[in-house]
């Protein structure tokens, strides 16, 4: 467990260090909140912050438009080839309001008992009546050939990176959560408002999880966090 962990040290101090900008006057809660929670004490490793070691990043400025990305993730078996498959198979990636789609999103919620390995947390399993709208989220959804709702995305814009809040889908083997962050990703790329995309961290995830990230882009940053 030592050498284990001593290994995880220094693979730490190796990982490319990312700046990640928290803008409070976007919304001075929620990015007040959210810089707290991406900097307090990592539950297992109480000398290191929560979201610092290993995020998991895309810094987009490597891109110069989408086309470059989707070249990046096009080889067989990554993100931009099971994207592809997906919208071959008829499915649709679009700007969703959640409150349009609250039986959906509960009926995604709840289609497994657990995913990477673990119960699925009970916030997820009560239906909500309403969602709250914020102004610096996008939310994103995938359609299938019957236009229902089959995934779901909420993307926060923080300052100079966007990270991933929630995002769940219907189990199958179509690549519709790759078509889910491949567009959402592609429209980062788009807009060029920020520097770095998130999606949680990389230690500590499953390794399906772990090859999931590594197949769309991301990369293990060491993050740095300020509030500006």
């Amino acid at each position: 467990m030592f050498l284990q962990h001593y290994n995880t040290i220094i693979q730490a101090i190796n990982l490319p260090v990312a700046n990640l900008h928290f803008h409070e006057h976007i919304d001075p809660d929620d990015i007040r909140n959210t810089y707290h929670a991406f900097t307090r004490p990592h539950p297992r490793f109480r000398f290191i912050r929560a979201k610092t070691i290993g995020a998991a990043l895309i810094d987009l400025t490597r891109f110069p438009n989408r086309d470059a990305y989707l070249e990046h993730v096009k080889a067989k078996n990554h993100g931009g080839y099971h994207a592809k498959r997906a919208k071959k198979r008829g499915y649709i990636f679009s700007d969703i309001d959640r409150n349009n789609y609250i039986d959906e999103i509960h009926a995604i919620n709840t289609s497994l008992d657990q995913r990477q390995g673990r119960p699925m947390d009970a916030r997820y399993l009560e239906k909500r009546d309403t969602f709250e709208q914020r102004a610096h989220f996008r939310y994103y959804g995938i359609f299938n050939p019957a236009q229902k709702l089959a995934a779901y995305a909420n993307l926060g814009v923080y300052g100079n990176f966007a990270a991933y809040s929630h995002m769940l889908g219907i189990r199958n083997n179509d690549g519709i959560m790759h078509l889910l962050l491949v567009e959402s990703i592609c429209r980062l790329i788009d807009e060029r408002q920020v520097r770095y995309v998130m999606y949680d961290t990389f230690f500590g995830a499953q390794p399906g999880l772990r090859t999931f990230k590594s197949i769309l882009g991301f990369q293990p940053y060491r993050a740095r966090y300020t509030l500006q």
